[in-house]
């Protein structure tokens, strides 16, 4: 039975991936406490805190295929609590005097962190993985759009000429940051808990250095930092996952939105990838709907929305614990993953097919005839009165050229101020768009290579 979009058979991808799902499936969130309870025996036989036979025997039977999942559920609701079911259903599992080894020295909490952290791990891993490849699709599309002129645009309007791979750079920048720091916030947030009851390890004895190598010991088995000291109530390590997961789902969405905007009607510089068959309307046949990106957009919003939940958790944390937060987390963490996820993946298609109408762009620069290349006049005419004289002179002529909806080179040309400095072949060079892109191409150029080493 699926009661959540993220798990929908019909709708479930728009909000997650099969792959993500399955990091965070009840079988794999039940494997990782599983895992968790092997190791500890592990450890702690390796340091003489219960036999090797025991350890062993705890391994063999902490598998998730092996757990009655009926008797599961009925002992979590009857018990109200969510792991001492399963302790007492692998101390049962055991042959001989193994089962009094299960659990030794832990508290539900350790489990129930630390198998959290290793499903946020696992899933860290797929969207750093996915997200190294949105950044060489951009880097692709950048390189090859680097000079495909088009209107800049600030505030919604039309601004100076830029190309369209300058554009894709700057996603690529943002992209690229992105991607440090997911590989910096690793080691950072990617520790496990085993610290007892109030995280001093009281439970493991009064021998400090074996305690801590058990610790140690358990970590390295699971492939998590050690901690430096117990964390049940410093939530600041999915606090600080959830908030760089809420950026990228961030960038995502404005990276969709961005061609929502240019593929509307009146502009349709680009369009999101279409195939004979992907249907926009069920009453109007003509329409070809960006519904890929708007469904981004619902994912990023939907994932920013959760990094709330996280910070609450953080800041609210009682004492030496407070199953609050822990439980706000179950819940955020997993989903938060898994929208950033679908919205990494889904961007990647959109950019590996995205369908660029460099045409329409070249006509869009065009469209105010002139009037894009204001400041390039505007620049040049101060060299000889000014700037602000200058500013004035091609804004009186700016403005009719608007309103008149003529060309800007006939009002200039029709104004002894500027015709006293500029002449006309000088005038048609400076509203030749190709001439006034800048450092576009250059830029695009640093852009993809700093994105070479992905």
């Amino acid at each position: 039975m699926n009661s959540h979009v993220t798990d929908s058979r019909y709708l479930g991808d728009l909000f997650g991936t099969d792959e993500l799902r399955r990091v965070f499936s009840d079988t794999a969130q039940l494997q990782s406490w599983l895992d968790f309870e092997a190791a500890l025996a592990r450890a702690e036989a390796a340091v003489g805190l219960a036999p090797a036979e025991a350890a062993a025997e705890i391994t063999r039977v902490a598998r998730a295929e092996l757990i009655d999942l009926d008797a599961l559920h009925a002992g979590v609701n009857f018990t109200g609590h969510p792991l001492i079911s399963l302790v007492r259903q692998v101390t049962d599992l055991c042959d001989g005097e193994a089962g009094r080894y299960v659990h030794w020295g832990a508290t539900t909490q350790d489990v129930t962190d630390t198998g959290l952290m290793l499903q946020a791990q696992a899933a860290h891993g797929i969207i750093l993985r996915d997200l190294r490849g949105l950044a060489h699709a951009l880097a692709d599309l950048a390189r090859r759009e680097r000079d495909t002129l088009m209107p800049g645009r600030t505030h919604g309007q039309h601004a100076t000429p830029i190309t369209f791979g300058f554009k894709v750079a700057v996603w690529l920048d943002e992209v690229r940051r992105h991607v440090e720091r997911m590989e910096q916030l690793a080691p950072r947030v990617f520790v496990g808990e085993f610290a007892g009851a109030s995280t001093t390890l009281a439970s493991i004895g009064d021998d400090p250095a074996r305690a801590l190598e058990v610790q140690r010991r358990l970590m390295a088995d699971l492939g998590l930092g050690v901690p430096v000291i117990g964390w049940h109530v410093a939530r600041d390590r999915f606090a600080e996952l959830g908030g760089v997961l809420a950026m990228i789902a961030a960038t995502m969405g404005k990276i969709a939105h961005e061609v929502i905007l240019l593929q509307k009607s009146e502009v349709m510089e680009l369009e999101e990838p279409h195939h004979h068959g992907k249907i926009g309307s069920s009453t109007m046949p003509h329409k070809r709907n960006p519904m890929m990106c708007e469904g981004i957009m619902a994912q990023a919003r939907l994932a920013r929305s959760l990094q709330t939940a996280l910070l609450e958790s953080m800041g609210t944390a009682e004492h030496e614990r407070d199953w609050s937060a822990v439980h706000a987390e179950w819940a955020a963490v997993p989903e938060i993953c898994l929208l950033t996820g679908a919205a990494v993946s889904q961007a990647s298609d959109v950019i590996r097919g995205l369908i660029v109408y460099r045409e329409k762009m070249r006509q869009n620069v065009d469209a105010l005839q002139g009037l894009i290349l204001s400041e390039a006049v505007m620049l040049r005419l101060g060299e000889s009165v000014g700037r602000q004289v200058a500013h004035d002179i091609v804004y009186e002529a700016a403005m009719a050229a608007f309103e008149q909806r003529r060309p800007l080179r006939d009002l200039l040309l029709e104004d002894a101020r500027v015709t006293g400095h500029l002449s006309l072949t000088e005038i048609d060079d400076l509203l030749r768009p190709e001439a006034y892109t800048g450092l576009a191409g250059e830029f695009v150029d640093r852009v993809v290579l700093e994105a070479k080493n992905f």
